[in-house]
């Protein structure tokens, strides 16, 4: 069995979504002093790699805690979407997306990461491409960029309807392009928010 991690580090002053808080993390005791060591951590859940739930945009009024745990693990496939202003719907992905699958945007996006343009110049997916993976009633669709439009959100809201969650800012998507089979694997916490952090990882089958 081979784990591959999708996440990003979890550190002070990471980077945030223009606009967001920015994170916090501190030790606040020290083993010499006090015993033992603590951390300290404020952080907006929508920083590093997350996953939003219909709460975040919708008017829905369940936590991401209550969501069932078998919408953050299943077998994925990676679509290479890289050099896409738009990330278009194409014919061969009719074969490659499987229901009740998690589907991850390879954009390559991840190599700007902190950047400036990271936040500015992501691509975003195309509604017929958000459609067909309604139809294809996947669990979650995964990218390696901060979100898969931009505002007023409509592709978000249009999944969320549909019950798919999204999870941003992924990264390592390259190691799974030539790999037949792997499953998805990305619990958030078990938190009363809106979205979560989330620790992602692909499982080699």
């Amino acid at each position: 069995m081979k784990l591959i991690d999708l996440s990003h580090e979890i550190e002070d002053n990471m980077p945030v979504y223009p606009g967001d808080i920015k994170t916090n993390l501190h030790q606040i005791k020290y083993l010499s002093a006090d015993k033992h060591n603590n951390h300290r951590l404020d952080i907006s859940m929508h920083s590093g790699t997350h996953i939003d739930s219909p709460m975040h945009l919708t008017d829905c009024n369940q936590y991401i805690s209550e969501l069932s745990l078998e919408s953050f693990i299943a077998d994925g496939c990676v679509l290479d979407v890289r050099n896409q202003a738009i990330i278009k719907l194409k014919a061969e992905y009719d074969t490659l997306v499987k229901e009740n699958s998690i589907v991850l945007l390879y954009t390559g996006f991840d190599t700007y990461y902190g950047a400036k343009e990271y936040y500015e110049n992501y691509p975003c997916m195309d509604i017929e491409l958000c459609k067909f993976l309604i139809e294809k009633n996947i669990k979650m669709v995964g990218m390696d960029i901060p979100a898969p439009d931009r505002y007023p959100f409509e592709i978000h809201k249009l999944l969320f309807k549909n019950n798919i969650y999204v999870m941003e800012n992924l990264t390592n998507l390259d190691q799974l392009l030539n790999i037949d089979r792997f499953e998805v694997i990305a619990f958030p916490l078990k938190i009363k928010a809106d979205s979560s952090m989330t620790r992602a990882v692909a499982r080699i089958i």
